[in-house]
């Protein structure tokens, strides 16, 4: 679609195709985590679980209707990146190359740490954590505790394309891979599995399902997204060791 199609669109179309949009990427993305890390990584003899209790009976329940909500938040959200095309506030640039395309998909991408991280410290503050302590319920994730959100929540995280097209006239292809990026990130940080084994630190990306395992065990530190910089930046990082120590000192 180019900028002119985009702006031909009505208000109903592009709520359409946002929830299409992201009701796909959900539902192909969730099931892709639960085959790799319950099928495939199992019988290749590579990786373990995180946490093996079993998820608690309502939890599913609880994780797919929130995981609704959001996306109809999501969905509907694409309307105001949609207005500020409208009212030529943001551009999209349609003569994009290859490598253009692939650092602004890389700028996005490190944007989406940075705005994820400020997002969830604030969530995490005194005034916010009511709203955040729907997700924590979640304490054995699974790939669809990912959207499972307080609205408010929702539209916190979902708003993180806003400031970026206002500063800069990304291509659409860049515009549209943020969220598959972002879901792939975070279902990795939901898949309750340790994808890289021994590996003594932290730096890798994949290692983000063992830290953000850590943030739902002890409901502080880690507050990144799939990437240490920010919580090594504001000393927030969690020991490998964090949740058996937070089980340990418990009566």
């Amino acid at each position: 679609m180019t900028h002119v199609s985009l702006l031909d669109l009505t208000w109903y179309q592009v709520v359409a195709f946002g929830l299409a949009y992201f009701s796909a990427i959900y539902l192909l993305l969730g099931a892709l985590t639960l085959w790799l890390t319950r099928r495939v990584l199992p019988m290749l003899g590579h990786g373990s679980v995180l946490d093996r209790r079993a998820v608690p009976t309502g939890q599913l329940a609880r994780e797919w209707r929130l995981s609704a909500l959001s996306i109809v938040i999501f969905g509907t959200g694409l309307l105001v990146p949609w207005w500020l095309l409208k009212l030529g506030w943001a551009r999209i640039d349609d003569q994009a190359g290859a490598l253009q395309i692939a650092l602004e998909v890389l700028a996005l991408t490190l944007w989406n740490e940075v705005h994820f991280y400020a997002n969830h410290r604030l969530l995490h503050t005194r005034w916010f954590k009511r709203f955040h302590l729907p997700h924590h319920r979640s304490v054995v994730t699974t790939p669809w505790a990912t959207y499972s959100f307080h609205p408010l929540e929702a539209v916190l995280l979902g708003n993180v394309i806003l400031l970026p097209m206002v500063l800069h006239d990304f291509s659409l292809p860049a515009l549209l891979a943020l969220p598959i990026i972002s879901l792939v990130f975070n279902n990795i940080g939901h898949s309750n599995y340790d994808f890289l084994p021994g590996a003594a630190h932290d730096r890798w990306w994949l290692n983000g399902a063992r830290r953000h395992h850590l943030h739902h065990a002890c409901y502080s530190g880690n507050f990144g997204f799939m990437l240490p910089f920010m919580d090594r930046w504001f000393g927030t990082n969690l020991s490998p060791d964090a949740a058996l120590a937070r089980r340990a000192a418990r009566p």
